[in-house]
Formats: C-alpha cells, sequence, structure tokens
C-alpha cells in the first residue's frame, strides 16, 4: 500500500508540475491556481509556480525514499518529519482552495489535495 501510494502521489505531483510549468510559461490556465483571479499569471505569481516545482520535486523525492523506492543521503528522521510536513501542507490545501473564489479551482484542486494529502499520509504512516 506504502509502495502504491507512492508512486501515485509522485505520479500526480509529476502532473502538478507541468501543470504550474505551463502557468510559469504564462498558459492562460490561472483560473484553476492561485485563486483563478487571472487568465494568464502575472511575474510574481509565475515565480511562485516555479517554487511549487521545487517543492513538488522536494516532496517526491522524500516520498520516494520514505517508500524505500530510492535513497537520500539525509537521515531516516528527516525523511519521516519531511513526510509529515508534507502531509499537511496539501491538508492546508484542502482548506486553501475551498477557499478560493475561483469555482474551476475549488473544483478541481481541492479534491486533488485531498487525496495528495491522503496518498501522502499513507506514506508517512507506511
Amino acid at each position: 500500500m506504502v509502495t502504491t501510494s507512492a508512486v501515485v502521489l509522485c505520479l500526480l505531483l509529476g502532473v502538478l508540475a507541468v501543470f504550474q510549468l505551463l502557468l510559469a510559461f504564462g498558459a492562460p490556465l490561472a483560473r484553476f491556481a492561485w485563486g483563478g483571479q487571472h487568465r494568464v499569471l502575472p511575474m510574481a505569481l509565475r515565480l511562485g509556480s516555479v517554487l511549487s516545482i521545487v517543492i513538488y520535486a522536494v516532496v517526491a523525492a522524500v516520498v520516494a525514499a520514505r517508500a524505500d523506492l530510492i535513497s537520500l543521503n539525509v537521515p531516516d528522521s528527516v525523511i519521516d518529519v519531511t513526510a509529515w510536513v508534507a502531509t499537511g501542507y496539501f491538508s492546508v490545501g484542502i482548506l486553501l482552495n475551498l477557499a478560493s473564489r475561483s469555482k474551476p479551482e475549488r473544483i478541481v484542486m481541492t479534491p486533488l489535495c485531498a487525496v495528495l494529502g491522503i496518498l501522502c499520509g499513507v506514506v508517512a504512516m507506511g
């Protein structure tokens, strides 16, 4: 269950990273992210999308390490704590997406954050 959860989580994070990359390059998909107030993100939010990609990569590495899919030169205690921090991050994301003024963001990103939070929790408990 932990391995499957980690793989699915990493795949979903990969999809989200591609989405954020598209936003960073100016794709007109911003109604699904960052509050949905823009069609195309302004520069500051594009930089936020780039930062999101970095966060997703770190979370994916931590989750993969926690599930023993890869080895990181990091103490297990750091991996364990970071996995729980990531679980909390996605859990907070549920609330933030629910509060969005953008209906498309609420409809798409809220359940996605819930799935990410659950998968991350499964891996963290693993």
